[in-house]
């Protein structure tokens, strides 16, 4: 797992053949706005948010955002925990993001 800080984080994905962004909000949240590309576990919910860690391609390399970094930042943990190996949280979640969100 990396924290990277929004400059770092856009750079490497946009840089990334092999990326996936992943959005742990929850659904009403999620539907307030998301980064372009995002799919969305809620990590809210435990036991459904593990089952779809589990079936992620453990090769590629993802890109996790929360509100403000806290829980992508858990959800990163865990990926590693089931056999990710490139998890990179957004330090300072979609709250501090630049960029594109779709509303």
């Amino acid at each position: 797992m990396a924290d990277l800080n929004q400059q770092q984080w856009s750079e490497q994905l946009k840089n990334d053949d092999n990326s996936v962004i992943i959005d742990v909000r929850t659904d009403a949240e999620f539907e307030e706005g998301y980064i372009p590309g995002a799919t969305q576990i809620d990590i809210f919910n435990g036991a459904e948010f593990l089952k779809r860690a589990k079936e992620l391609d453990p090769e590629k390399n993802y890109y996790l955002y929360c509100r403000s970094g806290g829980r992508s930042g858990q959800a990163c943990m865990l990926l590693n925990s089931v056999g990710v190996k490139n998890a990179y949280n957004l330090k300072g979640g979609i709250m501090e993001w630049q960029g594109e969100i779709i509303n």
